[in-house]
């Protein structure tokens, strides 16, 4: 059976809100690579601060998208980690990134250019 889709659905919109957050989708993109410690998410996300991405993983974390992991050695090491409902965002991560690639990276590109030649 199809569900006729409405102008609003709140499912829809609680998930934009949830991956929309500033910040957020570029933690999940790069736990997706394989980053898993702290100090490797904040050198790959430029401009994030330590307290934004601490902040970040504790909500995707309450959210079932994220996994904290501490391992009590010295000094004591955490990794983060995608579980299954997060690595079920690689193919929204995917889309968007392949749209942004599309239509906005040209974009870019041609405005660079236009200040190159001015």
């Amino acid at each position: 059976m199809v569900r006729e889709r409405s102008a609003f659905c709140p499912y829809y919109h609680q998930a934009v809100e949830l991956v929309g957050s500033r910040w957020t989708g570029a933690i999940i993109r790069a736990l997706l690579s394989g980053l898993t410690r702290f100090g490797e998410l904040a050198a790959a996300i430029p401009g994030i601060s330590d307290r934004m991405l601490s902040e970040r993983l504790k909500q995707l974390e309450a959210a079932g998208i994220v996994v904290r992991t501490v391992y009590p050695e010295t000094p004591v090491r955490v990794e983060y980690r995608l579980t299954p409902k997060g690595e079920a965002l690689a193919d929204v991560v995917a889309a968007i990134s392949a749209w942004a690639e599309r239509w906005l990276a040209p974009a870019e590109e041609a405005a660079d250019s236009r200040r190159a030649a001015g």
